[in-house]
């Protein structure tokens, strides 16, 4: 089972203890003084809360925040409307945006890799949805594998590969063109980056990808193995508590990963079945660890707190790291982990109480 990072010394590798900070203004067109922006710092996928932003009633904002060691990603967010860019030390960045497409509609200026961040999500909303030919997203993909090229152990190339649309891997570590860029990264962090605190997740990322790439290619009468390392997941519970998956599996023998959302119509009867089965089995070591993918999380919170397992809100819904992962391609998709390991992957809700069984 792998390993994962404790977040205190994780935003300690990232973050300074001098005092030195990066600041942030600008002014959101379309909002009010009851606007709030929440700025948020990336950990490999997984955004923790760094600050949130009060707007003035005439749409202008400004927030001063440590500065990090390394560079790193963080975002604005607004409900499921995001900017993401990077900071890299003392950074003066001014983000202008309108509401309500704040994610598409802004414009960023004071760093060029903040910049090239940016014209890279913007191109990327070309192709959500399924929009755009193949010719032109693989056009754009040889741009990018070009600039990862000139940076291999830049911020901005390490954004690139981690970026995720309509929750797939732009580039996907089961592609062998895909994994060749991956593993430029990588190991350009690993000879020049040996101590940031993403070298490793890299690393990590390309050897899993080697592997399950060899476990594709071999000869179909190859036994493979079934169960998998679990991928970590850190989200908000409802009552604002980080909860980390993989503590939770390290605590019970067995967990239920469910991808959810409680806005659709099989949620009421899904959540029923998960009832019936933590009700039978949680005195024998379950837990159920449910991450919500609505775009609303009122619905969310409403539901939560009256189911007794863990429920978490994954606030990038569909376009998340955690639902790429996990390759999650519909919902309900339920993970069944034991002893801190993947061992069956269950997307036919009425097979999930006999499925479950057979580990009892």
């Amino acid at each position: 089972m792998k390993k994962f990072l404790l977040l205190m010394t994780l935003v300690a590798a990232l973050t300074a203890c001098d005092g030195n900070k990066f600041h942030i203004d600008g002014s959101i067109e379309g909002a009010s003084d009851t606007t709030t922006l929440v700025l948020e710092q990336s950990s490999n996928g997984e955004w923790f809360i760094v600050d949130s932003i009060k707007v003035d009633k005439s749409g202008k904002f400004s927030v001063s925040v440590p500065a990090p060691e390394v560079p790193t990603i963080y975002q604005l967010r607004h409900g499921n409307q995001s900017i993401c860019f990077p900071i890299d030390s003392l950074d003066h960045l001014t983000v202008t945006a309108k509401m309500p497409n704040l994610g598409l509609d802004y414009n960023i200026s004071g760093s060029d890799h903040a910049v090239e961040v940016m014209k890279i999500d913007k191109a990327a909303m070309q192709f959500a949805g399924g929009k755009g030919t193949e010719a032109e997203r693989q056009a754009w993909k040889d741009q990018l594998s070009r600039q990862i090229a000139a940076d291999p152990s830049g911020i901005v190339a390490y954004y690139t590969i981690n970026k995720y649309i309509d929750g797939k891997p732009l580039f996907d570590p089961l592609n062998d063109n895909d994994l060749r860029i991956i593993g430029a990264v990588a190991n350009s962090f690993n000879s020049f980056r040996p101590n940031d605190p993403r070298t490793d997740y890299l690393v990590n990322l390309l050897l899993d990808g080697q592997r399950r790439r060899r476990a594709m290619n071999a000869p179909s009468d190859t036994v493979l193995a079934t169960v998998a390392s679990l991928i970590d997941i850190k989200l908000q519970d409802n009552n604002g508590k980080q909860q980390s998956l993989a503590d939770v599996a390290a605590r019970n023998h067995i967990v239920l990963l469910d991808f959810t959302a409680y806005t659709t119509e099989i949620s009421p009867q899904l959540n029923k079945l998960l009832n019936d089965i933590y009700q039978q089995y949680h005195s024998r070591g379950l837990e159920i660890y449910q991450v919500s993918v609505d775009q609303d999380n009122v619905a969310w919170r409403q539901a939560a707190q009256n189911l007794p397992w863990i429920t978490v809100f994954e606030p990038m819904s569909i376009n998340s790291k955690s639902v790429g992962n996990y390759n999650v391609n519909g919902i309900p998709t339920t993970f069944i982990i034991k002893n801190g390991d993947i061992v069956e992957r269950v997307e036919d809700a009425t097979r999930l109480k006999a499925t479950v069984a057979k580990y009892f």
